[in-house]
């Protein structure tokens, strides 16, 4: 048994069982990945595949299995590597951040310039996607961590943290009526067309959570991944945004107004998602605290060492 083996059965599940792919992902030949894989299962003495002629289709149950032993290993095998680099440059490598546009747009620019003054040298990332889609990204080593709203908390395999809260804001031409309300109510909001979040975005199941309790079905003319979008549209009078506060600035959109809505939609929790039992290199650590200081390294390790009640807003 070799780690050529082990690496050859994670690729090819994660190639879809396409074992042509899985040799290219490797930069090795597909008889070499099938003649490795069939090894292995003699060793092991079970078919880790389910195969179709010459064709793998699909894991047998004891498969399975191996395959959870062997994300394990080469996880393993992955964060000793780390550890040799991380003690050889303390203060360099690479660092990618997988998170939302609205997280990207607005709530990471200064504590991404912060980490930048304080460690140079790192070649740092940032991939975007849906909260669904970033968390499979620090799933499949993609990522060292996601960044999103409340949605990447119940992912199994990952562990995650409390960073900051926020709330939604409505947001309205300079004369629209609602900025003459004193309390603004779901109902109000609700006799206007809206432009707001797709279903994957900064906390969209809350705003439709809220309308349905109340019973009421918005006109939701228009869903967009980005706040700055939702805020051109809105500009040009085709209806009322929703958007996270933090995607609001006075002074930049200076022909719109922010209404706050929390009492409306509940308070949102953005946080910071870790695969568990993953190396994490020491400006790892740093970055996360400058996200929240009271998320210090000592904080982080203790929740991945299984103490996941520990810390919470």
């Amino acid at each position: 048994m070799n780690l050529h083996q082990l690496r050859f059965v994670r690729e090819a599940v994660r190639q879809n069982f396409n074992l042509t792919e899985a040799a290219k992902a490797l930069f090795t030949s597909q008889p070499g990945v099938s003649k490795a894989i069939i090894e292995l299962e003699e060793e092991l003495g079970v078919d880790i595949f389910t195969r179709h002629g010459k064709r793998i289709r699909g894991l047998t149950e004891p498969g399975r299995a191996v395959l959870k032993s062997v994300e394990l290993i080469m996880q393993e095998i992955d964060g000793l590597k780390r550890i040799g680099k991380e003690f050889a440059a303390q203060d360099s490598g690479s660092f990618t951040i997988a998170t939302t546009h609205t997280q990207a747009r607005y709530a990471l620019p200064k504590v991404v310039q912060a980490f930048m003054q304080k460690y140079p040298k790192v070649r740092l990332s940032l991939l975007q996607g849906n909260p669904k889609q970033i968390a499979e990204m620090v799933m499949r080593d993609q990522a060292d961590i996601a960044i999103a709203t409340e949605a990447i908390a119940g992912f199994d395999g990952l562990i995650s943290l409390p960073c900051y809260q926020w709330e939604h804001v409505v947001v309205v031409p300079v004369e629209h009526p609602l900025l003459k309300l004193k309390n603004i109510s779901l109902e109000e909001i609700a006799n206007y067309s809206l432009i707001t979040y797709d279903a994957a975005f900064a906390g969209r199941s809350k705003i439709d959570h809220a309308f349905q309790i109340r019973n009421l079905k918005p006109d939701i003319l228009l869903e967009a991944i980005d706040a700055d979008v939702i805020k051109t549209y809105v500009e040009l009078g085709m209806g009322v945004g929703i958007i996270a506060g933090m995607a609001f600035d006075a002074e930049r959109d200076k022909n719109l107004r922010a209404i706050p809505v929390g009492q409306l939609f509940g308070m949102n929790i953005s946080r910071v998602a870790i695969k568990q039992g993953a190396y994490l290199r020491s400006y790892i650590y740093t970055f996360i605290e400058l996200l929240n200081p009271t998320l210090n390294r000592k904080m982080i390790d203790n929740v991945m060492q299984g103490n996941k009640d520990t810390y919470d807003l």
